[in-house]
């Protein structure tokens, strides 16, 4: 485990909202299950700015692996259960067998395959909790630009469009600052 994994989980195991979100996702049992996105992207950045108060967010992205059921309905299964166990939590759950699909890609193999495919790697970054309790991360271009406050464009996404709308819609440059966009 590489120091800046380990970095990773020390600010998670001392955020009790993550952690809180992360034993409902556990207790759902989802192959494959884990937070990613936004709740942990901004962990970070609101940690490397310094901020006190965690930035609010649009939603919490709970992603799993399951071919054998890709439609629409068990996401909203989930997402009810994770509602009724968590009702304050902006729940969004996403079957990655799925998001081919929406995406116009070929099917992806594993939540990690599928999020090579998103528009900015420090988004890529997922954690789960273990059976004892223990957090693994799953970085499939690593946790460099996340640390580094770096938005660089995902290597498989040919749309550069995607990629700056979101930087824009997002408003990040202006919510973090410190961010910078890679050459």
């Amino acid at each position: 485990m590489g120091g800046l994994e380990k970095s990773l989980i020390r600010m998670i195991q001392n955020e009790r909202q993550i952690l809180k979100a992360l034993r409902h996702v556990q207790e759902l049992h989802l192959p494959e299950g884990c937070i990613s996105a936004g709740m942990i992207r901004n962990l970070v950045w609101d940690i490397k700015h310094g901020y006190k108060q965690r930035t609010p967010l649009n939603d919490i992205d709970v992603l799993y692996y399951d071919p054998s059921d890709i439609g629409e309905e068990m996401e909203k299964l989930y997402e009810q259960q994770l509602r009724e166990k968590d009702p304050e939590l902006p729940w969004s759950v996403k079957n990655e067998a799925r998001m081919h699909l929406r995406n116009g890609d070929v099917p992806y193999t594993s939540v990690e395959d599928a999020m090579k495919h998103w528009a900015e790697t420090a988004t890529a970054v997922a954690v789960r909790l273990e059976r004892r309790d223990e957090i693994s991360v799953s970085a499939p271009f690593g946790l460099d630009d996340l640390f580094g406050l770096i938005l660089r464009q995902g290597p498989y996404v040919a749309d550069k469009g995607a990629f700056e709308r979101r930087c824009a819609g997002k408003r990040w440059l202006e919510i973090w600052p410190k961010l910078r966009l890679a050459g």
